[in-house]
């Protein structure tokens, strides 16, 4: 038994170097702990606070995690997707917390699912973007820093309200 479960611990560890030495790799580990902190960082915010903006010109934060997810679903559906896409019907903004934590993790992992399908020789694919045109390598980069940015503003949405944010997993 005991050889079975350092067997067991030596192949999980080597599939998880294997997985950080590419490119892409890096990136979904990367993604999938990005994933955890922004739930643990909406579910730390009490739902009577979703409401809450810090100035009237600032979103809410209700809009800053509707924001994070529509821009995945957007980049994601239109770069990585090997599916059409529907078109939303659903009114997200009526959703309460756990319909919007829900939301966000479905909205992460399709991401996850469509991009560890994406080959290295997609990845090198230049697209049109509104920004001019773009590697789907950038693109991915791209999704991950704009989950960053707004992610640190619901940080400190956090902090106005005297919520002790969650610990940051910087892997």
């Amino acid at each position: 038994m005991q050889k079975l479960i350092i067997a067991l611990i030596l192949f999980t560890s080597t599939a998880s170097m294997a997985q950080q030495t590419t490119v892409k790799g890096a990136f979904l580990e990367k993604w999938n702990n990005s994933r955890d902190y922004l739930i643990a960082v909406a579910e730390a915010m009490p739902e009577e606070f979703y409401d809450y903006k810090p100035t009237a010109r600032q979103k809410s934060f209700k809009e800053q995690l509707l924001h994070i997810q529509g821009n995945i679903n957007w980049i994601d559906s239109s770069h990585f997707s090997r599916r059409e896409t529907e078109t939303a019907s659903q009114d997200y903004y009526s959703f309460n917390k756990k319909q919007i934590i829900d939301l966000l993790q479905r909205t992460f992992n399709d991401a996850h699912n469509n991009i560890s399908t994406t080959t290295d020789e997609e990845l090198k694919e230049v697209v049109k973007f509104f920004a001019g045109p773009k590697s789907k390598l950038q693109l991915m980069n791209l999704l991950q820093d704009h989950v960053t940015h707004h992610r640190g503003q619901l940080l400190v949405y956090l902090n106005l309200k005297d919520i002790t944010p969650p610990n940051f997993s910087g892997w």
